[in-house]
């Protein structure tokens, strides 16, 4: 059952050693918080680029259906960017970096909230949106992927998810080239650190577990990042490469993350109900429970 999963991700055999210590158990947990609650939960799961969240999410989604006889879905974050349409014309009227997805602000939050709850709540098939990356673009909805509701967990990862907003001067000083040359007056920042305020925290409010897979450092980033670019390159073939980022555009690209994920690593870990902390190789070295779940 896991074997067939670790072959379809790409995964090292060893990767059957995390499952067998931590996941299987974290499985077993939410399952168990599945009971004592008695309905539906949202399971938040974050961690930096390239941290292996959405490998985790598609895991626990598998565990969560074939051991505990649980239905499940995993979902990201990232399928419910704005159109690029709507992303280009925030880069006209508010500020040029927001026609990169990937901030806050670049995500249609409403369109999340009223997804994850039908998930949970509905008695009727439930339209989930898919965003395609090679086209930088939404999905068109007749194509969306259609689920029966409602389920018994529904699990959303993202970079950001979680993250609170900064204080006001916080965001005065650049913390890399990217938000000194093209953010100079920090209208950029101020737009993405107001939209987790007004958009994101309403949607943390409904999670129910947390999970936080914690990078060392940003620094551990740009590697872990590359090796996605490389597996998006083998899974789409030849023609792909054209389209995966170089060391230079890559570089460039993951300064837009920096801030909210050095401000996720400093402010998350002691909020979240599993910690896992990794190191520079994505191992596991230490997993902690700074919190116990509660369900109204």
């Amino acid at each position: 059952m896991v074997r067939p999963f670790l072959r379809a991700q790409r995964l090292p055999d060893a990767y059957l050693s995390l499952v067998e210590r931590w996941f299987g158990p974290l499985a077993a947990d939410i399952a168990r918080y599945r009971a004592e609650a008695d309905r539906p939960l949202l399971v938040g799961i974050n961690g930096a680029q390239g941290s292996g969240k959405s490998t985790l999410a598609a895991l626990l989604s598998l565990l969560l259906a074939s051991v505990h006889g649980r239905r499940a879905i995993d979902l990201s974050i990232d399928d419910f960017y704005l159109t690029r349409e709507q992303r280009l014309r925030l880069a006209e009227q508010v500020h040029p970096l927001l026609a990169t997805r990937g901030v806050p602000g670049t995500h249609d939050v409403p369109l999340m909230i009223q997804t994850l709850e039908a998930l949970r709540g509905a008695m009727d098939e439930v339209p989930v949106p898919r965003f395609d990356k090679a086209r930088d673009d939404r999905v068109p909805a007749a194509q969306w992927t259609r689920v029966a509701a409602p389920l018994d967990v529904v699990i959303l990862e993202g970079w950001c998810l979680g993250v609170p907003p900064q204080a006001p001067e916080a965001l005065t000083r650049a913390v890399n080239a990217l938000e000194e040359r093209e953010d100079p007056h920090a209208v950029w920042r101020r737009y993405v650190n107001d939209a987790i305020a007004r958009d994101y925290l309403p949607l943390y409010e409904r999670v129910d577990i947390w999970v936080m897979l914690q990078a060392p450092s940003f620094d551990c980033v740009f590697q872990w990042r590359a090796e996605q670019e490389e597996k998006l390159a083998l899974r789409q073939g030849p023609a792909s490469r054209t389209r995966v980022m170089d060391a230079a555009a890559l570089e460039r690209f993951i300064q837009h993350y920096q801030r909210l994920t050095e401000h996720g690593l400093r402010t998350l870990p002691g909020r979240v109900h599993h910690l896992y902390r990794l190191n520079a190789d994505r191992a596991i070295v230490e997993a902690v429970r700074p919190r116990s779940p509660r369900f109204a």
